[in-house]
C-alpha cells in the first residue's frame, strides 16, 4: 500500500529546507574560519550565494570595527565557512588568472 495517496501533493519546501539540501555533509565540518571580507553586505550575500551553488555553507559577519546603526548594509563582512570546506570555498570564489570576476 503507498504510504501517499494518489493524486495528493507535497506541500512546498522552506526556503531553509531548500537551503540544507543544497550543503554538501563534507563540506559542514570544523570550526568556522575566515576565506573572504566582502565590501559590504549586498556582496557578501552575493558570495554566500555562490558558496552555496557549490554546496559550501557559510556564515557572514560583520567586520570588527564597523558596527554603525545608521548604515546597517553599509560595512565589510567577514564570510565564514567550516574548516572542512575552506580549501573548497577558496577555490570556488578564485578568480583565474584575472583581478575581478569575468566579465
Amino acid at each position: 500500500m503507498p504510504l501517499v495517496r494518489p493524486g495528493a501533493r507535497e506541500p512546498p519546501a522552506s526556503a531553509r529546507r531548500r537551503r540544507a539540501r543544497k550543503i554538501k555533509p563534507q563540506y559542514a565540518e570544523g570550526k568556522l574560519v575566515k576565506v573572504v571580507r566582502a565590501a559590504n553586505q549586498p556582496e557578501a550575500e552575493f558570495i554566500e550565494g555562490l558558496l552555496l551553488e557549490e554546496g559550501i555553507p557559510c556564515m557572514l559577519r560583520r567586520s570588527a570595527g564597523f558596527d554603525v546603526a545608521e548604515s546597517l548594509a553599509a560595512g565589510p563582512r567577514d564570510v565564514l565557512v567550516p574548516e572542512s570546506g575552506a580549501e573548497a570555498a577558496r577555490e570556488a570564489l578564485a578568480w583565474e588568472g584575472s583581478s575581478g570576476p569575468p566579465g
